[in-house]
């Protein structure tokens, strides 16, 4: 198996602290604002480095995902760009004609990652009172009527539950098509992942508990007559040495006040997100035992919404993590890190290349790893 790792764009700010925002957490620590440029070392560093794509998340929290990465194709010449939208909040004839015209103006350098629905509040400021199940059910006829805009056959009429539309047909179609990722932990988004996705992500939870997420799709999939490949949604920390790696994760910690804590976890007990529930049953709000598995480290979650664990050790701890969640049946690794670019730097120079030596990575370009005596970037 070779592995495909992806990078994050942090489109709400960047710090050498932790991050917050999303699902209902205030953001905290954005010493780096958002620009085009800074965006632009990023990518550069991810391309260069070997990381096959970049996330861009949605919401009131960030900036559009759409326009900061198109900003920033001609900065680069191979990154592909995962851009997370929400399907209620465009007709799906705008979103498969938008992201035809991405595709085909990029050279094929589009993934897409459909976000169903944040939190209410959030939900409701864009203007869509859909309940969850409801916006899951949308989700559903929404994919439906893009992937059929992408067949470029004959103009068609559909008549959904919540979408309707009339004799759609574009005058062009994605080429290739784009791949679809999706992530949902509730029984109301399974179906849809298994039906629709070509690849289902899960956010970093120990490793028994995604072989079970996993399963359930697996069995969805194969009743819809479909099969999906997996992925994984991470931060990480990673060091020369464990010692020096759990040094940087206590720093992050101890950056954090119990005040700021609180009032995170506060907002994040209110999200109706599956997903975020078990976030937040990893750590119970405790800033102690946040170990939860072997170089598992659940500190993130106690200041950000979504993905809230960390990969935090030497390289070749973080490579053996790696490894044992790619023998889940998981292949592609969304990751992040503070900062977003030193800490590219840090895993691009060390984890890669290990996994390298152990033929489970190659660069996307070809052989232009750095060599064995690489000096990480320094902090």
């Amino acid at each position: 198996m070779t592995l495909t790792f992806h990078w994050f764009l942090p489109t709400s700010g960047d710090s050498r602290n932790i991050t917050g925002g999303g699902h209902g957490a205030d953001v905290v620590h954005r010493d780096r604002r958002v620009t085009t440029r800074y965006l632009r070392q990023i990518v550069t560093a991810a391309e260069e480095l070997g990381f096959e794509g970049a996330l861009t998340p949605t919401g009131l929290w960030c900036d559009d995902a759409w326009l900061s990465t198109a900003s920033l194709l001609d900065s680069t010449d191979r990154l592909k760009f995962l851009v997370a939208f929400r399907p209620g909040l465009m007709s799906p004839t705008l979103a498969a004609q938008m992201a035809t015209t991405f595709q085909n103006q990029s050279g094929g350098r589009l993934l897409l990652n459909v976000v169903t629905g944040g939190e209410p509040a959030g939900q409701k400021a864009f203007g869509d009172f859909l309940s969850k199940d409801e916006r899951y059910r949308r989700t559903d006829e929404f994919l439906a009527i893009v992937r059929r805009l992408w067949e470029h056959g004959e103009p068609f009429d559909f008549r959904g539950e919540h979408l309707r539309v009339e004799q759609a047909r574009l005058v062009s179609v994605p080429d290739p098509v784009p791949q679809i990722y999706f992530g949902g932990s509730s029984a109301a988004a399974g179906p849809v992942a298994a039906a629709r996705s070509d690849v289902y992500l899960t956010w970093g939870e120990p490793p028994a508990a995604v072989a079970e997420k996993l399963g359930w799709i697996r069995k969805l999939a194969a009743e819809a007559g479909r099969t999906v490949r997996f992925g994984i949604r991470l931060h990480v920390i990673t060091r020369d040495t464990s010692e020096d790696a759990w040094r940087e994760a206590r720093r992050l910690l101890a950056a954090l006040p119990p005040e700021t804590i609180a009032k995170v976890q506060a907002g994040l007990h209110k999200s109706e997100s599956e997903g975020q529930k078990r976030m937040l049953s990893l750590h119970g709000g405790s800033a102690e035992d946040l170990e939860i598995y072997p170089n598992l480290w659940a500190g993130v979650g106690l200041a950000r919404g979504g993905a809230g664990t960390a990969l935090v050790g030497s390289h070749e701890e973080v490579a053996d993590r790696i490894k044992e969640y790619a023998a889940l049946g998981i292949e592609e690794f969304i990751l992040s890190g503070y900062p977003h670019l030193e800490e590219a730097y840090w895993f691009g120079e060390s984890v890669l290349p290990h996994l390298e030596r152990n033929n489970l990575w190659t660069h996307p370009a070809g052989n232009l790893q750095p060599p064995d005596n690489a000096v990480p970037f320094a902090v």
